[in-house]
């Protein structure tokens, strides 16, 4: 049930994207609600996942494959629509298939995606609740507050509309900087320590 939910994700995010792409108004206002439920989805599939004890290797590589699907499709959309500077999405795109393909080498050893870091360390920026947490909720405001900036952009009401579209743009703008930086952040423990976990489970 868990990984149904986890894939369910993708015909969501196709139909955001629509929406976001549509240039209708009420289109456009609809998209940030569907992205905070595409969001919530994400944590969903782990309550269920617990819940029903259907915790598994395979359930943990959908779960970022999904999330890495969503983070990226996103960051590059509102890079297309000049929401956000193009060099957020080349980050994250370089980061992301740095460390999937340290952690696809690891679970072909067997480790599932986050016991690929094994220092306290590691373990507190990569895989903590508290981290994970305050990445997710960045990258979810982000995303919300882009959508809202793009539908108010396609609203032409006047200066005020005009003027709280750009207060939108700067405080998503400062969000996206501030998960981008902590999706580098979070890299750092996995590109130090994993091709060291690999090489001992060789």
């Amino acid at each position: 049930m868990a990984n149904v939910v986890t894939l369910s994700r993708f015909p969501l995010l196709i139909l955001v994207l629509a929406l976001l792409y549509s240039r209708n108004t009420v289109l456009c206002w609809i998209a940030p609600v569907l992205l905070f439920v595409l969001i919530m989805m994400d944590t969903l599939d782990g309550f269920v996942a617990r819940a029903r004890d259907e915790v598994s290797l395979l359930g943990s590589i959908l779960d970022i494959a999904a999330d890495r699907a969503v983070e990226i499709v996103l960051w590059v959309v509102f890079a297309d629509l000049n929401l956000i500077p193009l060099a957020v999405p080349i980050i994250v795109i370089v980061r992301g298939t740095l460390v999937d393909a340290l952690r696809s080498a690891g679970a072909r050893n067997g480790q599932s995606p986050f016991s690929i870091t094994s220092s306290k360390w590691g373990q507190r920026i990569v895989a903590s609740p508290p981290m994970r947490t305050v990445y997710g909720v960045s990258k979810g405001i982000a995303f919300c507050c882009l959508a809202v900036t793009h539908a108010l952009r396609l609203y032409t009401g006047g200066t005020a509309q005009a003027s709280l579209a750009h207060s939108f743009w700067v405080f998503s703008n400062v969000i996206t900087w501030i998960a981008t930086a902590l999706c580098i952040v979070r890299a750092i423990p996995v590109l130090v320590e994993a091709p060291g976990s690999i090489r001992d489970q060789a």
